[in-house]
Order: C-alpha cells, then structure tokens, then sequence
C-alpha cells in the first residue's frame, strides 16, 4: 500500500489506517480473538498504521493492539495514541462505561493537558501497549482546554519529539478551527481531523487545511463516512450522521452523490475514502475497523480507482465545494 510521509519527521503512513476504537467495545462487546484477528487482517492487507488512544474503552483498546501487534518487527508498523484523558479509579462504579463502550466502569476519565499529565499518560500508554514507543501521539479533544494543551501539552509532546522517544507529534478533534491553530501556534507535526473534510462536508478548506498547507504540515482524515451515512452504496433513512439520526435533506443529498458515483463507475463508500485524499495536505484516511471482514472491504474500497471526473461532476453539481477538486492532486 503507498505511503505519505509526514513532513519533517521520520513518520510514513501507509494511505489507509485502522482505527482501533471499535476494538476496545465501541458501541458492543468484541472479543479479543476478534480484535486479533481484524489487527492481523490488516497487516495482511498491507496497512501499517494504527490509532488508539486511553479514552477508547478506558485503555481495551490499547492493551488489545499492543497485543496484537507487539511480536511483530516493530519497524513494520506505526502507532499512535493521544494524551489529554488519564485513566484513574473510578470512586462510584455503576458497572458500565457511560461514553459508548462495552466495558465496566472501575476506572475513569480525567482530563489532564498538563505536562505532568502528558508525561504519565504516555508512559501509561506504553505500559498498556507493551510497546517500546509511540510513534504519534495527539492530544485528544482538548475543544475546552485550548490554553493548558497549547502551553504544556504541546511543549512536552515538543520534548519527547526532540529527544527521540516519538516520531511526530499533534491534534485530534472533531473540529477543524482550533486544528488550525494547532498547525499555526504550536510545534504540531500533524492534525486528526475528524468529519469535517468528507463528501457532505468541506468545512476545513476554510482553516486546518490552508493552514497545514501554509505551514508544510499533514493531515490524517477520519471520520470519512461521517458516522455512516457514506458507509453504503445507497444510503437509507434513518443511518447515523455525525452520531445522530441523519436529516431526511441530507440522506437525500448522499443518495445524489451516490447516483453520481455510480454513473463514474465507482461507489459512495469508495469515493468517500477517496476524496479526502485528495487534497495535499492528507497523508493517510483512517477506519474503525472491527472484523477481518471489514477490513478486507474497506482495503478494496480504497484500491478501488475512483476516476478524477467524478470531482469536477460533484463540483458542477453543487454536491461539493469547487476549491475541493482545484486541490486534488
């Protein structure tokens, strides 16, 4: 699978990712023979990166891809993980996690963009992992936190890039505005953005993307078929948009690009992994990917070629913004 190099570092990412959420029991249970089987599928189908973070699953996530991945050559693949959540005992228990995973509640989260924090989380973080290093690591949503992760978390992680002990270093969040202050106002190598350069929205062409440009910077896109209105060839009532029941209007306008992707020979699903990299700025789309099944389709989606007239058919039809295909590569 090709790769794209994030500028200024060592960091290669491999075009598409594994987004290792799901296996720390994202919405429902999996086993961790399933999360081992879906990790080593997507080796064999040729992805080498691979996210996770504490928040996902109170730390499952973590120990489950160290696990899978930690006999392996380590030079053959490239983690990365955020700080901004430590995991600490959960004083009042209710027996289940209350933000989205399958896993009991012993534990919480605590937010924490303090250089002391960032410190004992990622030494957590190798602790889970078993890993010997974290190549990226992304201070994670830190949307109410602005000052603390700009002024300590950054300058830390900035220490740690210095010193050897990780590749590259950046931002995850579901918005792009404070990204693009991440790419401008701070030492960031790199910026996960999550939803907002998808086929149904093009919003960072107005901040994190010129900003990672004007400033020789990468973006990893996630969130690309925005909560799973794109996941399908035809997308039907009552599928989730940006984790909430999708407006009938907009199931209305992916089917339009729907109709358009297969008059091009392609599909939704394929064009919306497609699209985004695109632009320059993107060096890699990264999936939740739960079962060697899905990853076996997602890695055909994204081998799938999708042909350059689809943008410019999309952009003369007011299905996406026109600045999106004068950026295609």
């Amino acid at each position: 699978m090709r790769q794209r190099t994030i500028a200024g570092t060592p960091v290669a990412l491999t075009e598409l990712g594994f987004g290792a959420a799901v296996i720390g029991n994202l919405y429902r249970a999996t086993t961790d023979e399933e999360a081992a089987a879906a990790v080593a599928a997507a080796r064999d189908h040729g992805i080498r990166y691979f996210d996770t973070a504490p928040h996902y699953g109170l730390g499952l996530s973590e120990r489950r891809l160290g696990a899978a991945l930690r006999e392996r050559p380590r030079s053959e693949y490239v983690v990365s993980s955020k700080v901004g959540r430590l995991l600490v005992p959960n004083e009042r228990p209710t027996g289940t996690d209350s933000e989205g995973f399958a896993v009991p509640d012993d534990l919480r989260r605590q937010w924490d963009f303090s250089r002391d924090g960032v410190l004992r989380s990622v030494e957590e973080t190798l602790a889970r992992t078993g890993l010997d290093r974290i190549d990226i690591v992304y201070v994670h949503d830190p949307d109410d936190h602005w000052r603390q992760a700009a002024d300590e978390a950054m300058p830390a992680l900035a220490e740690l890039r210095d010193q050897g002990v990780v590749g590259a270093i950046g931002a995850g969040m579901n918005q792009s505005a404070m990204l693009a202050r991440f790419l401008r106002e701070t030492p960031a190598d790199v910026v996960m953005l999550a939803g907002r350069y998808t086929l149904l929205d093009q919003s960072a062409l107005d901040d994190a993307l010129p900003a990672a440009e004007e400033f020789g910077k990468a973006v990893v896109a996630v969130g690309v078929f925005n909560s799973g209105l794109l996941s399908r060839p035809w997308p039907a009532e009552g599928m989730k948009h940006d984790y909430q029941d999708a407006p009938v209007e907009l199931v209305e306008r992916a089917r339009e690009i729907a109709r358009v992707c297969e008059r091009h020979g392609t599909s939704l699903p394929a064009a919306a992994i497609a699209f985004p990299l695109t632009h320059p700025a993107v060096v890699n789309v990264t999936l939740g990917m739960r079962t060697p099944e899905q990853v076996r389709g997602n890695a055909e989606l994204h081998d799938r070629p999708v042909p350059e007239a689809l943008w410019q058919e999309l952009a003369e039809r007011g299905l996406i913004r026109a600045e999106a295909v004068l950026k295609k590569v």
